[in-house]
């Protein structure tokens, strides 16, 4: 058992260094810890073996991609994914590399879910959230602002803290909408504006970029991009595939139609567009006990039960509590058995509300693991003190079973599936 603490230790100093350097040093005393364990109960070999496994992702393709950004204490996801994909498709469009503004996108979003949460009598959706058609929405409508035009931090904070002004904002519109005078003023929207310029600042009307002097909507129209061009996409079965559909969930404020395909259609469009160059916005649940963002990667593990164990490790586990076998589900350490995800088990998982609209991402690339399973490359919008740098890999179960939608330029769909849709 010496030689084999001794060939554990061995094999982890010569992993590739991509994925050594981000194993701390705790994690490194659990694989020797691990080892002697294996010495001390034979009976236990296999399950203290996996515990000693770590994640070693490879990428096979990576699009370029600007700098990850910090959403912070926000509920903006949506616009750090919609930005980054656009300030992305101007890259590979041959511009030079951009940083949006995204809280000038926020601010016009706040301003049109007013007007809808006012006019619909209180009884619709307000919140920080948004769905993957809310950057094209603005861009198209009022355009955009360099980041260093406009930051959105007007309120004493280095990074973007919300908490406030999501509260105030939605105590001000529901004052108004009770309608205290009988009827609704003619100064509720100056009232409104106000406090969004307290926090996030006022919208200069022009502003200059390399010495030349722009409106958001005449900067937004220099940078080449065509919002016609970017196609929201889902896959559910309770609507008609190739028929758009408004997607039921709260934060698509906008009653914004989304095309339908089948599953395997779904995924054939993100492999495509990494394949060609595109990225992809990306809307999911992360909400899963196998979404593991500091541990840098997402996966759905297939249930274990006592049928699967023997031993010591079955008189260990009909011993758990609930709550610690779910724990224990969850003890993910490196690559395990997924569930098979079909298009009846995700609609199941949507319908139930398993499966929620919880969080905007970008995909920008395709990896394998150790054993060659493949991932998706995630850019996040979570700061970068994290394992991949701001960056992890999704399964492909996890992202068969637990994506919202995509939004992707129409060039990037195979043309066989293009000529279904379009």
């Amino acid at each position: 058992m010496k030689k084999l603490h001794i060939a554990l230790l061995a094999a982890a100093a010569s992993a590739p260094t991509y994925a050594i350097d981000n194993v701390d040093v705790a994690s490194f005393r659990h694989l020797s810890a691990a080892a002697d364990s294996i010495a001390a109960d034979s009976v236990a070999t296999d399950s203290v073996a996996a515990d000693t496994v770590k994640f070693v992702f490879t990428d096979i393709k990576v699009i370029p991609t600007t700098p990850v950004k910090d959403q912070n204490k926000s509920g903006t996801c949506w616009c750090f994914a919609g930005t980054s994909m656009f300030e992305d498709e101007i890259v590979r469009q041959g511009g030079k590399e951009h940083d949006l503004s995204e809280m000038f996108t926020v601010r016009q979003c706040y301003l049109d879910k007013a007007d809808r949460y006012v006019r619909m009598y209180g009884q619709t959706n307000f919140g920080a959230g948004g769905s993957i058609m809310d950057v094209p929405y603005v861009w198209a409508r009022y355009g955009a602002i360099p980041e260093n035009v406009y930051s959105g931090l007007n309120y004493g904070e280095e990074k973007h803290v919300h908490g406030e002004l999501d509260a105030v904002l939605k105590a001000y519109l529901d004052a108004v909408v009770r309608k205290p005078n009988k009827r609704i003023s003619e100064s509720w929207r100056k009232g409104y504006e106000a406090i969004l310029d307290a926090y996030l600042g006022e919208v200069p009307e022009t502003f200059e970029v390399d010495g030349r002097t722009y409106t958001p909507l005449s900067y937004a129209e220099s940078l080449g991009l065509n919002t016609d061009d970017y196609v929201p996409i889902t896959s559910f079965t309770h609507h008609s595939f190739y028929e758009p559909f408004v997607l039921e969930v709260p934060d698509n404020w906008l009653w914004a139609p989304y095309e339908n395909v089948p599953l395997d259609e779904l995924k054939a469009i993100v492999d495509n567009a990494i394949d060609k160059g595109y990225p992809v916005v990306w809307a999911a649940d992360v909400s899963e006990g196998g979404f593991k963002w500091n541990e840098g990667f997402a996966v759905m593990p297939k249930e274990r039960t006592a049928a699967d164990m023997e031993g010591t490790e079955l008189s260990r586990w009909v011993k758990l509590s609930d709550k610690e076998r779910q724990a224990k589900q969850f003890d993910i350490k490196g690559p395990v058995e997924e569930i098979e995800v079909t298009q009846e088990v995700r609609q199941k998982m949507f319908d139930r509300q398993e499966t929620t609209d919880d969080h905007g991402m970008e995909i920008v690339g395709v990896a394998t693991d150790q054993n060659g399973k493949r991932y998706y490359k995630v850019k996040n919008s979570w700061d970068t003190n994290q394992v991949y740098d701001g960056f992890f890999y999704v399964s492909e179960p996890f992202f068969l079973a637990k994506t919202l939608s995509i939004l992707v330029h129409k060039d990037a769909l195979p043309a066989s599936i293009a000529a279904k849709i379009f």
